[in-house]
C-alpha cells in the first residue's frame, strides 16, 4: 500500500522520520475514529480495511460523504475541528500522526506535501463523483455506478476489478447515494435477477455483464 500513501514519495531517511511520529492502530467493526466537531488534532492513513465518513443532518439524518479504503487519507481539516465522523465498516489498520508535527515535518519534506495536496485533491474529485450520483442518476443508475466505482478503486489498489468487494451494508450504501435501504436491497435483486450481477457470499458482487453495467450507470440502458 505505500504506493498509494502519504509515504509514496518520501525516501528511506524521510520514512524513518515519518515513523519516529505514527503510531500503528487496528480498529473493530463500529469503532468510531473521531466525530464531525471534534479537535482536529490527529490525522490517518488507513492501511487496510474500509472506513466511512459522515455528517448528521440537523433533523438526524445520515449523510455518508465517502467510503475509504487501502491508502486513502482522512482528517485532514483547514480548521481546528473536523468536519466529519469517521467509522470503521470493516476491521481496519490505520497509522496515526499528530497534526502539529506532521505539518511540521511536511515543511521539510515538499514531496510529502505534495502528495498530501493529491490526496486532498483526489478527496474533491470524489465529492464531486458523489453530486453527480445524487442528482441527476436514478436508483439504478446510481448502484451501477457505485459498483463500478469500487471495481476501478480495487485495480487501482492493485487487485482484481471482478467480483468486487463490497463490505459495507445496504443501510451505509443507501445513506451514500441519497436511497433508502429498500431501494438499495430491491435494486441489487433487479439486477441479480437480470443476470447483470450475482450475489455471492462474503459480501462480493460478481459482475456478470459489465457493458449492461456501464450503460445502466451512463443511462444508457
Amino acid at each position: 500500500m505505500r504506493s498509494l500513501s502519504v509515504c509514496s514519495a518520501l525516501e528511506q531517511e524521510e520514512l524513518r522520520r515519518l515513523a519516529e511520529i505514527l503510531v500503528n492502530m487496528k480498529v473493530e467493526p463500529g469503532h468510531t475514529m473521531f466525530s464531525e466537531g471534534d479537535k482536529a488534532d490527529m490525522l490517518f492513513n488507513v492501511t487496510s480495511g474500509t472506513m466511512k465518513l459522515y455528517k448528521l443532518l440537523p433533523d438526524g439524518r445520515r449523510q455518508i460523504t465517502g467510503f475509504l479504503l487501502a491508502g486513502d487519507f482522512m482528517g485532514l481539516s483547514v480548521n481546528d475541528t473536523y468536519a466529519y465522523s469517521a467509522e470503521a465498516v470493516t476491521q481496519a489498520t490505520l497509522c496515526r500522526f499528530p497534526r502539529r508535527r506532521l505539518e511540521a515535518l511536511l515543511e521539510d519534506y515538499p514531496k510529502m506535501q505534495r502528495r498530501l495536496f493529491a490526496m486532498a485533491s483526489n478527496e474533491l474529485a470524489a465529492a464531486q463523483d458523489q453530486m453527480l450520483l445524487l442528482g441527476r442518476k436514478n436508483a439504478k443508475e446510481r448502484i451501477a455506478s457505485f459498483l463500478l466505482l469500487l471495481s476501478q478503486r480495487a485495480v487501482r489498489r492493485g487487485f482484481k476489478d471482478n467480483p468486487v468487494h463490497v463490505p459495507m451494508s445496504r443501510s451505509d450504501i443507501a445513506d451514500y447515494l441519497g436511497l433508502t435501504t429498500e431501494t438499495v436491497s430491491r435494486t441489487f435483486t433487479q439486477l441479480k435477477t437480470s443476470r447483470v450481477i450475482a450475489l455471492m457470499e462474503g459480501g462480493k458482487v460478481k459482475i456478470n455483464d459489465r457493458d449492461a453495467l456501464q450503460d445502466l450507470a451512463d443511462g444508457a440502458a
